[in-house]
């Protein structure tokens, strides 16, 4: 199936404060770009936007959202995991510009077949 593209913007007042985009098939969303603009970090849109992307992919029956960070970013990171991303893989020096490591992470956002799991037993919101 060909994947389709979306995004997604969070705006305060008249101006977009953050952004997702993503690649959806039947059963995979992917995350191809979560931004917050650099005056309005640390105040959780970041969270509130990559929530309501995932939000919107259950209610699709999307069943796992994957995405790809910069060994290096730990902000992106640090929110991630308290999301329920956990780390599959690493591809070793895949950005050009640095040479620095991307971290494959993978989150379980349905259960599939009676399979019951969540990767954030610890995340409240």
């Amino acid at each position: 199936m060909q994947p389709f593209f979306a995004a997604f913007g969070l705006v305060l007042g008249t101006r977009l404060v953050a952004y997702i985009s993503v690649y959806h098939t039947l059963n995979e969303l992917e995350i191809l770009n979560l931004a917050v603009a650099p005056e309005e970090r640390r105040r959780g849109f970041g969270r509130r936007t990559l929530d309501m992307a995932l939000q919107v992919a259950r209610k699709m029956g999307i069943e796992r959202a994957v995405l790809e960070v910069r060994a290096g970013n730990n902000p992106a990171i640090s929110l991630y995991q308290s999301c329920g991303f956990v780390m599959e893989a690493v591809r070793p020096y895949y950005y050009s510009d640095t040479g620095e490591d991307a971290l494959i992470y993978d989150c379980r956002l349905c259960p599939s077949s009676g399979t019951e799991y969540d990767n954030a037993k610890n995340y409240s919101r």
